[in-house]
């Protein structure tokens, strides 16, 4: 693989922002989730029994063990830590030095708190794989703070090939499970006529892509299996541009799902992760750069690696036909597919290749290390050459040990494969699952709401004869409401909605809490079904009651003439979901008191400095849309490195000088754009190489100066001894 400078630089700046819309996104929620008012208090999950704080953190690694030690309540030191991670993510962004790995191990600390406490509101699979992505990074970055230089480091690609393991992991389990779970939609692939309008939180084109005939659902689900299974084997081929072909067909895959579903900041997590695939080549193809390595091989290699990938893209291209029975129905104008295999036969080919993928990767990554091995042996100077190699062993253990981890999650798909595991690789993990550097993933496992989308609508009155319904800022209700654009924000109380309407109230005992807190009026559980308070309709005063109903909803059709009708949804009653309740129910207070939803004492607020001005920052924010905070701040920030960007690629252009052949109409040298694009690492490397050049150039200069100097002076010297002659024969 080629070099790696500019992905890598790439996926740090991407993981910042990430980072950024994570945090935002949580502070905004955190009094209505886990304030003292809120659905689930956090204080409840954190119990000061007076251990040493070192036991504390290993029992729940979490740093709002120190709250107290700074006279915070929980809910006071979650906003706390919140802010910090936004404040370090935003500087992140606009600073390249602080895109190191002691920043990344304070982002993912602080992410990691708050996952801790978070209870069902944070179990999401992209927050722990925001949680071991983050881990990576800290093995990925620099230590720019430490050592005062982002030079080249030879074991770079090494750590950064975890991060292409950890795309193959999330990319090849998540097609997988839809298989392995014999949901009759994926066999059918029928799926997507079900997806776009019984997915959490659609976007308005979810509505225009329910509308794609059966047949084009179909091959778009046949596409997904493809790019979702078999495409994730490409990751680790050698020839580069395989890779390159498994890239855009993932960046295809999560671009589609962007536009028609609201999945938070996961899509662009997945997004980021693909960088692994590219090299320094590609990134400057995409910058218009002329790239310095050149291709030198010869033709015969290259006829042969053309050949090779044509058979790689055909096999791929015929297995697709083969497996999925694609064939063209010309009377119709359609392609017709279906599933060519059973779920036996796909069960042979998992246990077959499960395998066979964990010593893939183990060929990659012993490529890897081999290859930064012989760099850092080619380095000049015993001392660097010595602290290079000593730096590649540290990070390749540490590389191995994680890849070795990670074997007991990603064999999960495939059960005989698991049992197959070396026990001590599966105790190691039981070691670290607390802290979430490893995960299993496998999103979609089964469509539901194939009868119809289930949805919880609750309704209030204060007399128990006229009830009106509360909606809901992000999620289905109201008929005519059109479905938002809110990515990277997730909105986590209208997610566990969706969750609950799966089910009964019992499965989900925040539900409770949540009927309760609209009872008494808090605010900041308001908040979080409307931002804007006034468009709550019960902003004056509370609800005396409080009742819930399931629906069945589904997407509206155009008309028979073309057009597009009145509402986005309809909706069919269902059952009732939560019986009519009161403050002082006998009914409510059982359910609270079984849950431990109950306060039994007033909760301790703080009121110190750092306090009050934790304070005094929610109050500037409160009010506004969480995503439009989130892309206010991305676009701020966006700005402010580009302009930084434009404003010293001028200064580079100014001290630059044009050499005097050239002509006043070129454009700057490469060596100038270079240093105005490209990294500090990058450009002092090529520097190093362009001074060798140049002192090469000046040595020959000099020694071309000096012969002509000679010539010079033997011609002088014969034209005097010719004036001489003359002068004797006169």
């Amino acid at each position: 693989m080629g070099g790696i400078i500019l992905p890598r630089r790439m996926f740090l700046w991407c993981m910042a922002v990430i980072y950024l819309a994570a945090f935002v996104s949580l502070y905004v929620q955190i009094p209505g989730l886990y304030g003292n008012d809120g659905l689930l208090p956090a204080r409840r999950q954190l119990r000061f029994s007076g251990k040493p704080l070192r036991e504390q953190l290993l029992s729940s690694p979490t740093l709002l063990w120190l709250g107290p030690l700074l006279g915070l309540d929980t809910h006071t030191a979650m906003e706390l830590l919140c802010i910090i991670g936004a404040a370090l993510s935003l500087a992140a962004i606009l600073v390249e030095a602080l895109r190191d790995s002691v920043v990344f191990f304070f982002l993912w600390a602080l992410y990691l708190s708050m996952y801790q406490v978070g209870q069902v509101f944070l179990y999401f699979q992209w927050d722990s794989l925001l949680l071991e992505t983050g881990f990576l990074c800290i093995l990925v970055a620099p230590l720019t703070l430490i050592r005062g230089s982002r030079a080249v480091r030879q074991h770079d690609g090494v750590t950064f090939w975890l991060i292409r393991w950890l795309l193959f992991r999330l990319m090849f389990a998540s097609g997988v499970v839809k298989l392995t779970s014999r949901c009759p939609t994926w066999w059918g692939l029928t799926a997507l006529t079900y997806h776009y309008e019984t997915q959490c939180i659609p976007t308005p084109a979810a509505w225009f892509a329910h509308q794609l005939p059966v047949w084009w659902q179909k091959l778009s689900v046949s596409g997904t299996f493809i790019i979702e299974i078999a495409s994730p084997l490409l990751f680790f081929s050698p020839l580069r541009s395989l890779r390159l072909g498994a890239f855009y067909l993932q960046v295809l895959l999560q671009v589609l799902i962007i536009f028609t579903g609201n999945y938070n900041f996961f899509n662009l997590l997945t997004l980021t992760l693909c960088l692994s695939l590219l090299d320094d080549q590609h990134v400057n193809f995409w910058l218009r750069k002329k790239d310095k390595a050149g291709n030198n091989d010869s033709r015969l290699w290259s006829w042969l690696r053309y050949l090779v990938e044509l058979a790689v893209w055909s096999l791929l291209i015929f297995g697709s036909i083969v497996s999925f029975d694609l064939q063209v129905d010309a009377k119709k104008n359609i392609i017709t597919a279906r599933t060519a295999f059973t779920y036996h036969q796909f069960n042979q080919f998992l246990k077959t290749v499960t395998i066979p993928c964990i010593w893939i990767g183990v060929l990659s990554l012993t490529w890897e290390m081999i290859t930064a091995m012989f760099r850092c042996a080619c380095v000049s100077g015993f001392l660097k050459r010595f602290l290079g190699t000593v730096q590649w062993t540290l990070f390749a253990a540490a590389t191995a040990a994680m890849f070795t981890v990670s074997l007991v999650p990603f064999t999960y798909i495939e059960y005989d494969s698991n049992a197959r595991l070396w026990p001590g690789v599966r105790q190691a993990y039981e070691l670290v699952d607390r802290y979430q550097l490893v995960n299993s993933y496998g999103l979609f496992r089964r469509m539901t709401g194939v009868s119809g989308r289930p949805e919880v609508v609750i309704e209030g009155s204060n007399d128990a004869v006229t009830w009106t319904e509360i909606d809901f800022m992000y999620k289905p209700g109201n008929l005519s409401a059109p479905p938002p654009v809110l990515t990277p924000h997730q909105p986590r109380l209208d997610w566990q909605m969706w969750f609950a309407a799966l089910g009964s109230h019992s499965q989900a005992p925040w539900f409770t809490s949540l009927l309760y807190r609209l009872l008494q009026g808090k605010r900041d559980v308001i908040e979080l079904i409307q931002t804007d308070v006034s468009q709550y309709p019960f902003h004056r005063q509370p609800p005396a009651y409080l009742r819930a109903h399931r629906y069945r909803y589904w997407f509206t059709e155009p008309k028979a003439d073309g057009s597009y009708p009145q509402h986005w949804w309809r909706r069919v009653y269902d059952e009732e979901y939560y019986p009519i309740v009161h403050l002082g129910n006998t009914y409510l207070e059982s359910m609270l008191n079984q849950y431990g939803l109950k306060d039994k004492s007033p909760p301790r607020m703080s009121n110190n400095a750092v306090a009050k001005a934790v304070r005094w920052i929610r109050s500037q924010v409160r009010g506004v849309p969480a995503h439009t905070l989130i892309w206010t701040l991305i676009a701020c920030s966006a700005t402010l490195c580009l302009l930084l960007g434009l404003l010293s690629g001028n200064k580079c252009t100014r001290n630059t000088p044009l050499p005097p052949e050239a002509d006043h109409t070129e454009n700057v040298p490469d060596g100038s754009s270079a240093c105005c694009g490209e990294s500090d690492e990058q450009q002092r490397a090529e520097d190093e190489e362009d001074g060798k050049e140049s002192e090469d150039e000046v040595e020959e200069e000099e020694e071309e100066e000096g012969y002509g100097e000679e010539k010079v002076s033997a011609g002088d010297e014969e034209e005097e001894e010719e004036e001489e002659k003359k002068k004797i024969c006169e």
